[in-house]
């Protein structure tokens, strides 16, 4: 076993502190990365604040990681000792079922194993990046292009793969107008992605003050949601619509937005359950979906995209004692626009 300085919190409400944990030795096709930075994602505060209700303590969150390989297994092909990789929100999964041999991991019939708060395959729990080390299979690591800084990087591990996918699987170019609702952790990567893919979106937001950084990373347009006219004006105008919001919308109100066979695509996981009226999606023949984040290869792809047009996280990086305010402040929506954690910093405190 390796011990390695990582943070955990012992409940709902209960601070980081700082621990040691053990992962398993280096196996053929492992990985033994030293973790240079660790994003903050709003899925780790859900899950140390139980707000999902499935989580399991003492709690290592973190599954935006990114650092350099210092170990490979015998039978490691893909990566060398010294390579900048990351990892994102899975580590393994049954690799057998037809959605995971078509690269789509994330929604195995099995059900993927994620970085933290699950149980590998191994019967251990799975612990997340909040850890100096942590080693993975060759098969979920994906290689972060020289050209990408690690700790603007770290947060497309999520946020990036997260937005790319759902803008790559319904087809945003030029011939698409899109839109996102929400110029937050997710909404800050998709507006450039997107604008990327040819197809600048429309910034859906609450507030006024991020309108400068939206069309500044590439939107076309930014609008307010608490203004009425923003409704009228823009009623049958967007292809597909991508919501990172984490609270319930008003969704007859978005899918009227939406013009013949638009999508609404929503990202984010509200804490009531979404309810429409199925007229909303009878006119224009609307449809509304939801998606994980990406496969692996999905994941590289997005990485090296992200690369090729210098795309990359706008962060705050934070030292390991910084955690708990970090999480207030996240659940605030005080950060722009994502919270990166130092991991040199892990022993101390």
């Amino acid at each position: 076993m390796i011990t390695v300085n990582a943070r955990s919190t012992a409940g709902p409400g209960e601070p980081f502190k700082a621990t040691t944990i053990d992962r398993r030795d280096v196996g053929p096709t492992d990985v033994l990365i030293d973790i240079a930075y660790c994003g903050v994602c709003h899925t780790d505060v859900s899950r140390a604040r139980s707000e999902f209700g499935t989580t399991t303590y003492p709690l290592v969150p973190g599954h935006e990681i990114a650092g350099l390989v210092s170990a490979a297994g015998s039978e490691v092909s893909r990566f060398s000792v010294g390579d900048r990789v990351g990892v994102g929100c899975m580590v393994d999964s049954c690799r057998e079922c037809d959605y995971c041999r078509a690269g789509l991991e994330p929604y195995c019939r099995s059900g993927h194993v994620r970085t933290y708060n699950d149980t590998g395959r191994d019967g251990q729990p799975t612990l997340g990046g909040y850890s100096e080390k942590i080693v993975v299979d060759e098969a979920y690591t994906v290689r972060i292009p020289d050209s990408l800084p690690l700790h603007t990087a770290a947060p497309l591990l999520c946020a990036g793969i997260t937005t790319y996918s759902p803008l790559r699987h319904w087809k945003a170019g030029p011939d698409k107008r899109v839109a996102i609702v929400g110029f937050g952790g997710l909404g800050h990567v998709g507006v450039p992605i997107a604008a990327a893919l040819g197809a600048p979106p429309t910034v859906l937001d609450l507030t006024p003050d991020k309108r400068d950084d939206a069309l500044r990373r590439g939107a076309r347009d930014y609008r307010l949601t608490t203004d009425p006219a923003t409704f009228t004006d823009l009623a049958g105008t967007f292809d597909l619509i991508v919501s990172t919001a984490p609270a319930n919308l008003d969704y007859e109100a978005f899918l009227e937005l939406l013009a013949l066979d638009g999508t609404f695509v929503n990202l984010g996981v509200p804490k009531k359950p979404i309810s429409v009226d199925v007229f909303s999606l009878l006119y224009n023949r609307r449809s509304m979906a939801g998606t994980l984040v990406g496969g692996i290869q999905e994941t590289q792809e997005m990485l090296d995209f992200c690369a090729e047009h210098d795309i990359a996280a706008e962060v705050e990086v934070i030292a390991a004692d910084q955690i708990d305010t970090a999480f207030d402040r996240l659940a605030a929506g005080d950060v722009r626009y994502r919270f990166v954690i130092d991991i040199s910093t892990m022993a101390a405190g």
